[in-house]
């Protein structure tokens, strides 16, 4: 009876203490994967990198808790995103255009040419534009926290270092019906140091042999709780917050929103 006290007391010891290194590990439960993410298909240590990567900009839970964020995509586009809502403002800088979405319902209204448009197929036109330059642009931002989305397969491609000479891990991405370019391929790599993303390569279609360009993740900021980077080398996202509240006429309304 005393053996298996002692025996059943040492195997309480021992689910405590794995209990607590998995608590302690970077990333696990604290950075679950979205439903859809490919996690049969993925290296376990892609999935590691991409933990530690979501930590070092700032966690998993205080990127839940980011609410509003706004950006200047290459003095193309200024963006206004609620993550709690999908409701994105998307002004045009080159010309009057301005959209109105929910990205998740799709609806929404445009003003364009000094009025607003009332004609439904040039409506739901623009309104899909104006979602789909909220997908591609705010990957360009946001990135190292959707490592992990529904549809992403991770892989561990090894150690390299970076047109800057910086030492990383390097991880590719694949998709599979998602966004609007599936297609598509990422080299990411991930500092050894500061675990952060120092730059990417994008391949338009999985079995190109060549990027169609690479380029650096540089000078990183916080913004509220988070690490965002908007310096790609010769391009540079700007204007870059992130807000605790915006005025709500931010999403109604097509006049100029002081943020």
């Amino acid at each position: 009876m005393r053996h298996l006290y002692a025996f059943l007391k040492s195997a309480v010891i021992a689910a405590s203490l794995l209990l607590l290194f998995q608590m302690c590990q970077p990333g696990g439960e604290e950075n679950p994967p979205m439903e859809g993410f490919n996690l049969a298909g993925s290296d376990p240590k892609a999935i590691q990198l991409a933990d530690s990567v979501m930590a070092a900009q700032g966690g998993r839970e205080n990127w839940n808790d980011t609410r509003y964020i706004t950006w200047n995509f290459f003095g193309n586009r200024k963006l206004l995103w609620d993550k709690a809502t999908g409701n994105v403002r998307v002004d045009y800088l080159k010309d009057d255009r301005k959209v109105l979405v929910n990205i998740n319902t799709g609806e929404g209204k445009v003003f364009m040419d000094g009025a607003e448009l009332t004609q439904p197929d040039s409506v739901a036109k623009y309104l899909q534009q104006g979602k789909e330059a909220w997908i591609n642009d705010s990957y360009w931002l946001v990135m190292p926290f959707k490592l992990k989305d529904s549809g992403v397969t991770l892989k561990y491609l090894g150690e390299d270092t970076t047109q800057a000479g910086q030492p990383a891990d390097v991880l590719q991405l694949t998709f599979e019906g998602v966004g609007v370019t599936p297609q598509n391929k990422y080299k990411v790599w991930v500092d050894k140091e500061t675990k952060l993303v120092s730059q990417w390569a994008h391949f338009r279609n999985a079995s190109d042999p060549e990027p169609a360009f690479v380029m650096p993740w540089q000078d990183y900021q916080t913004y509220g709780s988070i690490k965002l980077s908007g310096d790609r080398g010769q391009s540079k996202i700007t204007d870059i917050k992130v807000l605790e509240e915006v005025p709500e006429a931010a999403f109604t309304s097509f006049e100029p929103v002081a943020l």
